[in-house]
């Protein structure tokens, strides 16, 4: 018995150590960014690295937030109070994030519990479709993407990196996962009730999958979030740029100017880590699912 207790007690001291190890290691890039932003650019430049911010300065963020300026919001002819070009940027990416994140996990929970739930023809050839479209790369479908968003006039707006990303084939994966577990006698009994199959989904359908829709949440978020490759191609004016260009637009006219791109970061990083703070709960149930599942 003794034994047991100093296996279990050793595994667990191991199992600490090795976590400790591993958010050392993942934290370790953000505390530099955000040190780093703090620092001097002669500190930041240094071959000796400071690993800890000899002489703080707010001067990097500073530039970020004074060397662009644009309207707060542009609707028409209507147009906001001009604020720093940082602030309009990080607007303009929260904005997209969250549009697209919401209208990919509406769209994709209906696709999935269609797919995993309703039976119709041609049924298993359009999850087959959407399963090789996971492994498409992006640059392949890029010209017919531009013509598609210049015909329908969205060329140079946020909604051209908006909609490409809300028919994302792995968001209709993961759904069709969840929803296969759903049991077949609570759909039955919705529908005997005289449940629409609005309602059978809002009420019946959408409380089991709720955890997949959290992880998947995430997922978009973050994956819209740093599609840097479409923001660069589909955007151009300097007040429709996301955070990503309009800090990369700032390094066309300073050079190499780090202590510049780790304040944009480190301004960047912030909505990313609340998302991931209020939807942390689903996303880890979400994943624990899966696992289960599999």
């Amino acid at each position: 018995m003794s034994k047991n207790n100093g296996s279990s007690l050793a595994y667990r001291i191991i199992s600490i150590v090795i976590l400790l190890v591993l958010a050392f290691l993942f934290l370790f890039p953000l505390y530099w960014i955000v040190t780093g932003s703090l620092k001097t650019q002669q500190a930041i430049n240094s071959a000796t690295p400071d690993w800890w911010p000899k002489e703080f300065t707010l001067r990097n963020y500073e530039t970020l937030f004074s060397k662009r300026t644009a309207p707060l919001f542009q609707l028409g002819s209507l147009t906001g109070p001009t604020v720093p070009g940082a602030i309009r940027w990080l607007i303009n990416t929260v904005f997209m994030a969250v549009m697209a994140m919401l209208l990919t996990c509406v769209t994709a929970a209906m696709a999935g519990y269609s797919l995993a739930k309703k039976r119709f023809t041609g049924r298993y050839l359009l999850f087959s479709l959407i399963v090789a479209a996971m492994a498409l790369p992006k640059q392949v479908i890029l010209i017919p993407l531009i013509r598609e968003m210049s015909s329908l006039g969205l060329y140079d707006n946020i909604w051209a990196v908006i909609l490409p990303t809300v028919g994302w084939p792995f968001g209709v994966f993961l759904m069709k996962q969840f929803s296969e577990g759903i049991p077949g006698e609570m759909l039955e009994a919705a529908r005997i009730d005289g449940a629409s199959e609005l309602k059978t989904f809002t009420t019946v359908v959408y409380p089991m999958i709720k955890p997949g829709v959290g992880a998947l949440a995430i997922f978009t978020f973050i994956n819209s979030w740093n599609d840097y490759f479409l923001q660069l191609i589909m955007l151009t004016s300097s007040n429709k740029l996301t955070i990503s260009l309009g800090i990369a637009t700032m390094q066309a006219e300073n050079s190499t100017d780090y202590g510049l791109i780790m304040a944009g970061a480190s301004l960047a990083a912030i909505p990313i880590i609340l998302v991931f703070l209020v939807f942390q709960k689903y996303f880890t149930k979400g994943i624990t699912m899966g696992a289960v599942k599999g």
